[in-house]
């Protein structure tokens, strides 16, 4: 028996995670509600970041002086295919920019090897007072240095 690691795991591309598909996870047919892949994804990413050593509590406390947060400014989403109760999906992301005030991220919703959700997910970085702040060069090199590019997935 093979053991997966509850966060996932850092690849060459970004980060993989493994998700099962639960009843709670589906509509009335057994097919996933398609608001469900959001939560799988949001999973993908904050396990990427905890991967990275990067503590979100932490950064909005403290960071620096200002506070640092990342929130989903805006997200686009190609439905290609349904998910089913059961299925073992795998949940890639993968840094496409990172620096001044945002990220963006490419992620992709995959059962064994077929892609069902493919999504950009533009993140904006404030701070504690919400307003838009630069993303620190170090914290940048961290999601640049773990793989990159949509293709790389």
């Amino acid at each position: 028996m093979t053991l997966i690691a509850l966060s996932g795991e850092l690849t060459d591309t970004g980060h993989r995670l493994i998700q099962r598909v639960y009843y709670e996870d589906t509509d009335f047919s057994g097919v996933v509600y398609h608001a469900r892949y959001l939560h799988f994804m949001e999973r993908g990413r904050t396990d990427y970041l905890r991967l990275l050593g990067v503590e979100q509590a932490t950064l909005a406390i403290e960071g620096d002086t200002e506070g640092l947060v990342f929130v989903v400014h805006r997200m686009e989403i190609d439905f290609k295919g349904p998910a089913r109760m059961d299925d073992i999906l795998t949940v890639n992301t993968a840094t496409e920019k990172a620096g001044g005030a945002k990220m963006v991220l490419e992620q992709e919703i995959r059962r064994d090897g077929t892609l069902l959700i493919a999504a950009r997910v533009i993140i904006a970085v404030i701070n504690a007072k919400g307003r838009p702040r630069r993303l620190p060069e170090a914290l940048a090199a961290r999601f640049l240095g773990s793989g990159t590019g949509v293709n790389s997935l």
